[in-house]
This record gives structure tokens, C-alpha cells and sequence, in this order.
């Protein structure tokens, strides 16, 4: 397997709503489809770049696949496992929620969180929440990847600010920057009320 690819950036675009990056390694150019969190963090076309890479091959095709840290690859790789989840719907996933966002989701069964990535229905948010709960809560505990610190919150807490605030517009990466932020100062408080407040404030004062 091709764990990772260094080299010059030689170009980026999108088709089809997917992102690739081409690296050139010593005179070899690598296609390597990605999503646009991980492009945001690629150098200027013409320096070195790393992706960490999973390559994905089926009976008439072979494609690669990249991410800015190996953690990624490996929560990739999970997705892939799951029953109906192929590359573009695990590439979804990754960008509509970072790495702990998802893992959270999983572990608190979070349909609805897992529902918001492009292509991802009740149904199949419900077989990722089931068959990779256990695989997920392990492999959290050894790569070291945490779940956001908005966890503190009990998961009925939590779910039904992050419900809040997304019908009042916020996106679900603002719901859990926010949430991030005021748990340190709500340590155990578990009233609903309390944490929604508290988030609305902060999300105002960072408009």
C-alpha cells in the first residue's frame, strides 16, 4: 500500500464535487482525490507537499486518496469498512465534520450530525452509528484522537443544543467551535438552557 507521497504540488482542482491534488514524486505524477479542508492546507503550487495517502482498488481501477495527517487516513479507512460507505461518501463525511466532530457523532449516535455530510441519509447514518461505535471508542483511545471537548455535556445535552443551533442557521462546524469553547467554563452543568445560552453568546461575539 502507498502509506504517503512527497513532493512537488503540481496542480489542484475539482470535478464531479470532488478535489484532487497531483504531486510529482521524482518524475511521477500522483493524482490523489482529497476534500477541500485538506486543500485549504496545501502549500503554494511548486513547494514540497506530504499527503498521507490510502489507495483504494477495485477489479478495473486503482485510486488514491490523501489527507494532511495520518489520523484522517486511518478514520478514512474505517469509513471504507462500513457496509454501503464507498471513497466519495467517506471523503463527504471528512469534510463536513473534522476528525473529533465525527468520531463524536459516532459515539454519541448522532444520526442527525452524521446526516448533514453530502450523500449521507437517516439510514446509512444509522449503520455508521452502529458498526463502528466500538471500532471507533477503541481506536480513539490508541491513536490518542479525542472526542471535542463539547463532550462534557451529557449526549442528550449535547444533541439537542447542537439540533438548536442548527435550525437557527449555524453550521455544524460553528456548533461545535462554540460548544468547544464554553465547556471549560460550564464544567458539569447539564441543563440544556444553560449550554444554549452560553453557545449563542459566544457565537455572537465572533460575529
Amino acid at each position: 500500500m502507498i502509506t504517503f507521497v512527497r513532493g512537488l504540488l503540481v496542480e489542484v482542482g475539482p470535478r464531479s464535487g470532488q478535489t484532487w491534488a497531483t504531486v510529482d514524486v521524482q518524475g511521477v505524477g500522483y493524482k490523489v482525490w482529497t476534500h477541500a479542508r485538506t486543500i485549504a492546507k496545501l502549500p503554494l503550487v511548486g513547494q514540497e507537499v506530504k499527503l498521507f495517502t490510502n489507495l483504494v482498488v477495485r477489479e478495473d481501477d486503482m485510486q488514491l486518496y490523501g489527507f494532511a495527517d495520518p489520523s484522517e487516513r486511518e478514520l478514512f479507512s474505517h469509513l471504507l469498512a462500513v457496509s454501503g460507505v464507498g471513497p466519495r461518501l467517506a471523503l463527504g463525511l471528512l469534510e463536513t465534520l473534522q476528525p473529533p466532530e465525527l468520531v463524536q457523532a459516532v459515539l454519541q449516535k448522532n444520526v442527525r450530525a452524521l446526516a448533514l455530510a453530502p450523500g449521507v441519509g437517516l439510514k446509512t447514518a444509522e449503520r455508521l452509528a452502529l458498526e463502528l461505535r466500538s471500532r471507533l471508542q477503541k481506536w480513539r483511545e490508541e491513536s490518542g484522537v479525542l472526542s471535542a471537548p463539547g463532550a462534557r455535556a451529557s449526549s442528550k445535552v449535547y444533541e439537542e443544543v447542537e439540533l438548536a443551533l442548527l435550525a437557527l442557521g449555524y453550521s455544524s462546524t460553528e456548533v461545535a467551535q462554540a460548544l468547544n469553547a464554553v465547556a471549560p467554563e460550564l464544567a458539569d452543568r447539564q441543563e440544556t438552557e444553560v449550554w444554549l445560552r452560553a453557545a449563542i453568546g459566544w457565537l455572537s461575539e465572533q460575529g
